[in-house]
Order: structure tokens, then C-alpha cells, then sequence
């Protein structure tokens, strides 16, 4: 899908994002797959979609949604689209939308976050969310170039515990120090938590787990009931 920018930002105001992942190993790991999920997604009013891999951004490209697309790669504490030339892969395949790792961690190819974002607007018109896991996190990304900020590290960089729901401080306390739409997106797993999260200030929420994710889904069943 290619729009202006300003189109794309105000189609997620309010919105749910959907993610769309599955792990690899998976019975539903597979572009296809990814790609149907996504559409049924959109039938129960998903405003954009998020997916993971190169193929999944490829298979998803032409929806009539914003589509955020991320590639996971490496062992390393940095893997959300870690490197600049993994920007480039994410973009050149058809996001709208490039989610990056938005810490202040140091990075597999030595690049600066500033560094980062500067060499993907170079190659791309694409928007750039920063995936990011702390009020300090999000205030550098914000001064780094990107576009939309995500609360989607938050509890897995050390600097915030790891809440049972959604970071809702955190939400709250980076729309009041920033000036970027922020995408609430981390461990909301109901449709209360994502209405609190929005209350909280998000421009708009991403769910994956409790929507696409049978695996897990079925074991918080099983797990109830055992």
C-alpha cells in the first residue's frame, strides 16, 4: 500500500494494530499463513497490521492497511530489525511502516540509532517505529528521527519490571514527554487492557499474542482449568 505519511499515522489514531506472528518451528510459521491471519484481522477491524520475516512483509504488502513489518534476526540482545541493512531489507519488501530496535543499546553493526534512521531515510520513504523499553529509551528515539514510538520493550531491557498486563506508567509517562504518536504495544491480553491503554494516552494499541497466537492462547486454557 503506498499513501502519505500523514495518511498512514492518522488511519492507526485510535486504532488496533494487529501482529500477526508465529515462531519459527511453528505449525503457522509460513508467509501464507501469516498472510490469512492477517486478512481475517482486518475483517474484525484490525487498522494495521504487524508482521515479522521478509516473505510475511511481501505476502501482506498489498493490504489496504498500514503494514509495520520488523525482521527478528541474531542471538544477540538487539534482534528487532537490528541493523541498518536489515531496515533496508524491511522496507525495500513493502512496509509502510519499519519497526526497529528503539533502545540505547548498542547495536550488531556499531550504528547509532541516529545513524540508523538517517541511513533508512536515505534508501526510504518508509515511516520508522522505535520499539522501545523505557521513558529515556523513547525521549532518544524521539530526538533520533523516528516516527512512532512503541512501548514494546518494555520489561525486557532491565530498566522496567516486567508487568502482569501492559506498561501503563510507562504509556503515560512517555505521551507526556514526547510528541510522537505512541503505539501501546506489549502483554495486552484483553480488550479491557487495550481500552487502558489507550485511557492511558496511546495514540493507538497493538495486540499479537492474545489474538494470533493459538499456542499460547490454548495453554492459558489449559492452564486455567488444570
Amino acid at each position: 500500500m503506498s499513501m502519505p505519511a500523514s495518511e498512514i499515522i492518522e488511519r492507526l489514531r485510535g486504532g488496533l494494530i494487529v501482529s500477526c506472528q508465529a515462531y519459527p518451528g511453528e505449525a503457522m510459521r509460513d508467509p501464507n499463513t501469516m498472510a490469512q491471519v492477517a486478512k481475517a484481522a482486518l475483517v474484525g477491524g484490525a487498522s494495521g497490521i504487524r508482521v515479522q520475516g521478509i516473505g510475511d512483509i511481501r505476502a501482506t504488502a498489498d493490504l489496504p492497511v498500514p503494514v509495520v513489518g520488523l525482521w527478528k534476526d541474531g542471538d544477540s540482545d538487539v534482534f528487532i530489525t537490528p541493523t541498518l541493512q536489515h531496515a533496508i531489507a524491511v522496507a525495500d519488501a513493502g512496509a509502510d511502516i519499519v519497526a526497529i530496535d528503539g533502545t540505547r543499546r548498542a547495536r550488531p553493526d556499531g550504528l547509532t540509532l541516529a545513524e540508523t534512521i538517517a541511513g533508512l531515510r536515505a534508501r526510504s520513504d518508509a515511516l520508522i517505529m522505535a520499539d522501545c523499553g523505557s521513558l529515556e529509551d523513547a525521549i532518544a528515539a524521539e530526538a533520533a528521527g523516528a516516527d512512532i514510538i512503541g512501548t514494546t520493550l518494555s520489561g525486557y531491557t532491565g530498566e522496567r519490571p516486567k508487568t502482569d498486563g501492559p506498561d501503563l506508567e510507562l504509556i503515560s509517562l512517555v505521551t507526556q514527554a514526547c510528541s510522537l504518536p505512541v503505539v501501546a504495544e506489549g502483554r495486552i491480553h484483553s480488550p479491557a487492557q487495550a481500552a487502558a491503554a489507550l485511557a492511558a494516552g496511546a495514540f493507538s494499541v497493538c495486540v499479537g499474542t492474545a489474538i494470533t497466537h493459538p499456542s499460547t492462547i490454548t495453554s492459558w486454557f489449559v492452564d486455567a482449568i488444570g
